[in-house]
């Protein structure tokens, strides 16, 4: 459902509500350097190939996700200030107001705090969905239907702060983990989709992952909500009470002359700490606030590392994967990853498996596969320009 719809509300729900949704997209993507960039991070970095040949950004995607379930003038990012030129070229119809700049990251709290804070000033009873702008989720469809259910369950009980949470493929460590509790069964359709959480857990060892999966009462924490901004507010306000300060006088002069100037000043104060350990875990254990996750059963690529993007590109028969605009040659060779971001440039590989090859003007890294979350280390020590 497109806009705003009129409900009649359960529990605490309310008469009116808008959707709307807010793309965080602040991330560094360190260890997808040498393409990933300070001025330029894989979010907003052409490099993933639609069905149509055409090279998008992963922000263009998670835009584009929201056709058909949110009118474009309630979509907003939040982002690096710095990065505000490059969205206003590449996604020309988020205009400056939907575009929340940040002088500098704070963390998810803060992001969704600005968002929830500006949001209720723009509209009291405004719904939105926080969405991350680094993963590819197929299909499509599935992902709108889920997310249609997480709004109409804030339609249903404003009280609610909602997850969404996927169907695990392995035994991931890098990931949080959702327990699914009693099922929800106010809302059409929710039945065997939505559930109450019985605990959240931040990125359990390699046997505890295990045991999770095998239980099957345990999804992975995909790091997207829905909820009434005021409910989030009113959540803030009291498990991170200093949060709450800053965005609230963010929002009061956001629309002023004094808009950039307050969020200059502020934002920088605010704490560094995960909407997940600031909110959603003392939240789980309050009374007054009810949470819920949605399941999503569709493929869901964290597109963080070189291995994980190149999950996004077709294999040959040796397993090779090639991108980018430059040419590449694979001889003897099997499982490589080359990526080739310069027009003209032919990067060759002879004998070799298992490599990472990126080739860009500015620089070029060569890694076995298996060293591809060391990276942050090498981005560490690489020269300032090189970032």
């Amino acid at each position: 459902h497109e806009g705003g719809r009129r409900v009649r509300g359960a529990g605490r729900g309310y008469a009116r509500g808008m959707r709307y949704a807010m793309i965080m997209a602040g991330g560094a993507g360190t260890r997808l350097w040498p393409m990933s960039r300070k001025g330029e991070p894989k979010q907003l970095i052409k490099f993933i190939q639609g069905a149509d040949g055409r090279q998008r950004s992963l922000l263009e995607i998670a835009a584009g996700r929201l056709e058909g379930l949110v009118s474009e003038s309630q979509r907003y990012i939040c982002t690096s200030e710095s990065f505000r030129g490059v969205i206003r070229r590449d996604l020309p119809a988020f205009g400056d107001q939907q575009i929340l700049g940040e002088p500098m990251g704070r963390d998810t709290v803060n992001a969704v705090g600005f968002a929830a804070a500006v949001l209720a000033k723009v509209d009291k009873d405004a719904i939105f969905a926080v969405l991350t702008a680094d993963h590819i989720i197929e299909p499509d469809d599935v992902f709108r239907a889920r997310m249609d259910l997480g709004f109409r369950l804030i339609e249903a009980d404003a009280r609610r702060l909602v997850t969404f949470s996927i169907k695990p493929t392995y035994a991931a460590t890098g990931f949080g983990y959702v327990e699914r509790g009693t099922p929800v069964r106010d809302v059409k359709g929710a039945e065997s989709l939505a559930f109450h959480v019985q605990r959240f857990v931040e990125k359990p060892d390699k046997a505890r992952a295990e045991a999770y999966v095998a239980s099957g009462a345990f999804n992975w924490n995909s790091g997207m909500f829905v909820w009434k901004a005021s409910t989030f507010l009113d959540a803030l306000k009291k498990f991170k009470p200093e949060s709450y300060a800053g965005v609230m006088e963010i929002a009061s002069a956001w629309g002023t002359p004094k808009q950039k100037q307050v969020i200059d000043a502020v934002y920088p104060t605010l704490p560094k700490i995960s909407v997940d350990y600031a909110v959603m875990e003392p939240a789980s254990k309050d009374k007054d606030f009810q949470i819920c996750t949605v399941t999503m059963d569709v493929k869901w690529l964290d597109v963080g590392s070189w291995p994980s993007y190149a999950e996004t590109v077709a294999a040959d028969g040796e397993g090779n994967r090639r991108a980018g605009e430059g040419d590449s040659i694979v001889v003897q060779g099997r499982n490589n990853l080359v990526v080739g971001g310069v027009k003209g440039h032919t990067v060759a590989l002879l004998g070799c498996e298992d490599m990472i090859v990126v080739h860009t003007a500015g620089a070029t890294l060569v890694m076995p596969r298996g060293k591809a979350e060391e990276l942050k280390a090498l981005h560490a020590i690489v020269r300032d320009e090189l970032k």
